[in-house]
């Protein structure tokens, strides 16, 4: 009985080796598995790697020729012998798979069973760094973030060259293994905020991470909100500014874009250009973008409900205007609307989609024609033509992407409901959306801050930018650990060299 227990014991142990050993073979065609004999030992070794995400060139001239001809008793011995750096060896097979396909060459010595070294020679295939094409400034750095993360990092440590600037990794996909980098100034930042993304990130159940923007919906406060609830850069300045004031910055590889958080609602509309520019002109800049995506999201609904409920609170002089320009018009104010509407959102949409020498003749040629066309076919009027034009132009003010595409949804549900109820309507639906942006947080941080709560010192660089030396402390919501940037006292002492 004994023996027939130990050779079924016998029995299960190889069958739960055998499939370790399967998963060496080579099954798809990229994977290469080459042996080789040490000229100098008569060592047998094997080389196990991907094609497609190794670099060659590093095997043939730094491996392979120290491998045949260097000196080495034991795999242990690998990393005296290679002149490369990111070289582990270890025992656990769970670790191939995962390492071979992310660029590591998996070395094996017959003398040592059971043991593996996994060689870092990744292929980097990357574009070269270029200028912002979303967040563009005519003033200042005229470099972006490419889809290489150890790049990205790169571009952000020249700016912060200091040991407080912490970087901390995950991996995250069950498919993709997609790299993320945590980055935070370590006696700056709320730990909390810090623990807060990791503990997200690290409880993500999902395939496959392509992109920021994943990232950005599956750890959100509120993925049921169409406000963007991390702020998306592509601007490295941007980035490091956001790390000194004591936030937290995601990067993502793969991905020519960085998350900053927490953030506010505000801060969608600050172009990082306004740091370049002198205080005042920057307050101005700020004041337009705020009051342009107001005029954007109501002047198309107020047109709609004061045509509809309210023509006597229109000046007849006005009304005279929007008399004869609605004159031979079968369509009601709300259709009429709607149909502009839409149309300037197909001709956007299909210049952004077409390629870009078409794209630009498409939204230029198509908006004179379809305009010029409806007013003459009497199907909208020309007065509204000009609101809607002007709408949409005053949208392309925010200089963030994302609260661009919000600004363009939120005008639909004003205009339904400024026909239902006219301008009760328009102030019941801006009451629903304050309500909203109240109960909205990023990373448990109040979204309308410093508005609401109010915090009034914070207000020196939102709405308005105050110039630097009324910028001594941090903002309060952050919470950081250091409150001052630097002595507001000592910024104001300017010391010429004849005092």
């Amino acid at each position: 009985m004994d023996f027939f227990k130990k050779r079924k014991e016998k029995k299960q142990q190889l069958q739960n080796i055998e499939p370790k050993k399967e998963s060496l073979k080579p099954k798809s065609k990229d994977v290469t598995e080459a042996k080789y004999i040490n000229s100098r030992t008569g060592m047998q070794f094997s080389l196990t790697f991907v094609s497609t995400v190794v670099d060659e060139e590093i095997i043939q001239k730094d491996i392979l020729p120290d491998l045949l001809e260097g000196d080495f008793a034991t795999i242990g011995d690998i990393k005296k012998l290679l002149p490369v750096a990111d070289v582990e060896i270890t025992t656990d097979m769970a670790k191939v798979d995962q390492k071979i396909y992310n660029g590591y060459i998996l070395l094996q010595v017959e003398t040592d069973e059971g043991k593996y070294a996994f060689i870092a020679a990744q292929k980097e295939i990357t574009r070269s760094v270029s200028a912002p094409e979303i967040e563009f400034s005519v003033i200042g750095p005229k470099e972006a973030f490419i889809e290489s993360l150890d790049q990205n990092l790169n571009l952000i440590r020249k700016r912060l060259p200091v040991k407080q600037l912490i970087v901390e990794e995950l991996t995250v996909g069950k498919l993709s293994k997609t790299r993320i980098a945590i980055l935070y100034m370590e006696d700056i930042v709320e730990m909390e905020n810090v623990e807060t993304v990791k503990q997200r990130l690290e409880s993500l159940e999902f395939d496959e991470i392509s992109d920021s923007s994943f990232v950005e919906q599956l750890i959100s406060d509120n993925q049921a909100s169409p406000f963007p609830i991390f702020l998306d850069t592509e601007r490295p300045d941007r980035a490091a500014g956001s790390l000194s004031q004591g936030k937290v910055v995601m990067v993502v590889d793969g991905s020519p874009h960085a998350l900053i958080g927490p953030t506010t609602l505000l801060e969608f509309f600050v172009s990082f250009e306004d740091y370049y520019l002198n205080w005042i002109i920057a307050t101005f800049f700020r004041i337009l973008r705020i009051f342009s995506v107001v005029f954007s999201i109501i002047v198309t609904p107020l047109y709609v409900a004061a045509l509809t409920y309210h023509y006597q609170m229109v000046p007849r002089a006005v009304m005279a205007t929007l008399i004869s320009s609605r004159q031979g018009v079968p369509l009601p104010p709300i259709l009429e609307a709607l149909v502009l509407e839409i149309t300037i959102e197909l001709l956007r949409e299909a210049g952004a989609r077409l390629p870009t020498k078409i794209g630009q003749t498409i939204g230029i040629v198509g908006g004179i024609v379809i305009g010029t066309a409806s007013v003459e076919a009497g199907l909208t009027s020309n007065v509204l033509l000009i609101f809607v034009a002007l709408a949409a132009l005053a949208s392309f003010t925010t200089p963030i992407y994302k609260i661009g595409n919000t600004i363009r949804f939120i005008r639909f549900p004003f205009l339904i409901f400024a026909q239902l109820w006219g301008l009760l309507g328009i102030v019941f639906c801006f009451c629903i959306l304050l309500t909203h942006l109240i109960r909205l947080t990023s990373l448990g941080r109040p979204y309308l801050e410093p508005i609401y709560p109010p915090r009034w010192s914070d207000l020196k660089d939102t709405i308005v930018r105050l110039g630097f030396s009324k910028q001594a402390k941090r903002p309060k919501y952050l919470r950081t650990d250091k409150k001052k940037r630097f002595s507001s006292k000592n910024a104001k002492q300017k010391i010429d060299i004849d005092e």
